[in-house]
């Protein structure tokens, strides 16, 4: 039995806090929060204690921590952790600054100790059976992937200006995606973005709409497209164009009845926000983390992955400013 201890108690803390108490591998024994009540009411709905973060992390009964605390505590804790000699799984990013993930990297590989970073999206059953089937080579050599990822609406301004920006908070899963499904990172990064959903978020210095294209050295190229508002709900798909054919992971719908009459052809829209839309990710992700620990199968999602995202972030951000492409490898020095 896994003992875990949650650092945080935010929306995406409670998704955690079900994943692992829903484990039969694990259990959630406590919990931590700036906002001790926050902490307080997850430990009591799921049998756990709140206690502070240095407590969790100085308990030798803990075997692991997950980390859903704000972004720039990530490599901090990250660390402590390990150097404590815990298992860690932290929700992305590693760090707003590429430079201090670099150092987090450094400093965990002493420890020897497993860190997985939370892209989710990896463990999507849709997106992962088109991994597998391109590792299958069902569709012959991959040459063009487009991942469509827009939110249903933007979230507050001043989340924005604490998020790290749309390439370090929200396209960052799509980083990863490009990454998994093409097995390799690109040589350059070339975005373009502006902020034509909430001028506000232009004002913060961020954008709220953006293309960005990857090239690879084999010539093979990868589109991502992110908008903070899609009307109709959470737009998440992938095509993946090879030699021999195509494939496609659509939109999870509000339901499968489709009318059709006279007037036309209708059906549901896509579900409305992430926590619909990739739940069973997150206890896919679980389960995964909780094989790994325990050594029957390797850690899926590393630290590593988490800096190289982080990296191809770093460069789309400074490509929008220049209006270029920017080569990845100067990105990481």
């Amino acid at each position: 039995m896994l003992k875990v201890g949650l650092l945080g108690a935010g929306r995406i803390a409670c998704v955690h806090a079900t994943a692992i108490s829903s484990h039969s591998g694990s259990r959630l024994v406590a919990v931590s929060d700036i906002n001790m009540a926050a902490a307080e009411k997850i430990a009591t709905q799921y049998g756990a204690e709140a206690r502070d973060t240095a407590a969790i992390l100085g308990d030798p009964s803990i075997d692991a921590v997950l980390i859903a605390t704000s972004t720039d505590t990530h490599s901090d804790l990250i660390e402590k952790a390990t150097a404590a000699g815990k298992a860690v799984l932290c929700e992305k990013p590693v760090d707003l600054s590429l430079a201090r993930a670099q150092a987090c990297q450094k400093a965990v590989s002493s420890t020897g100790r497993p860190v997985m970073i939370g892209f989710n999206r990896r463990f999507d059953p849709s997106f992962s059976a088109l991994k597998r089937a391109t590792d299958a080579g069902e569709i012959g050599k991959a040459e063009l992937l487009s991942i469509t990822s827009f939110d249903p609406a933007p979230p507050p301004v001043a989340y924005i200006k604490v998020s790290g920006g749309l390439f370090r908070d929200m396209m960052i899963h799509d980083f990863d995606m490009a990454n998994f499904i093409m097995g390799t990172p690109p040589i350059t990064v070339t975005a373009v973005g502006s902020s034509i959903v909430d001028s506000d978020i232009g004002s913060a210095g961020d954008v709220d709409t953006a293309v960005v294209t990857l090239t690879y050295a084999d010539g093979r190229i990868a589109v991502i497209k992110n908008s903070r508002r899609a009307v109709y709900g959470y737009d998440q798909r992938l095509e993946l164009l090879g030699s021999k054919g195509l494939l496609q992971a659509q939109n999870m719908l509000e339901n499968t009845v489709v009318k059709s009459t006279t007037e036309g052809v209708t059906g549901a829209k896509p579900t409305y926000f992430f926590l619909e839309r990739y739940m069973p990710a997150y206890a896919a992700e679980w389960a995964a983390f909780v094989e790994a620990v325990g050594g029957s199968k390797p850690l899926p999602v590393t630290l590593e992955d988490g800096v190289a995202a982080l990296a191809m972030a770093e460069a789309a951000t400074l490509s929008v400013k220049m209006g270029a492409p920017v080569s990845l490898r100067s990105v990481l020095g």
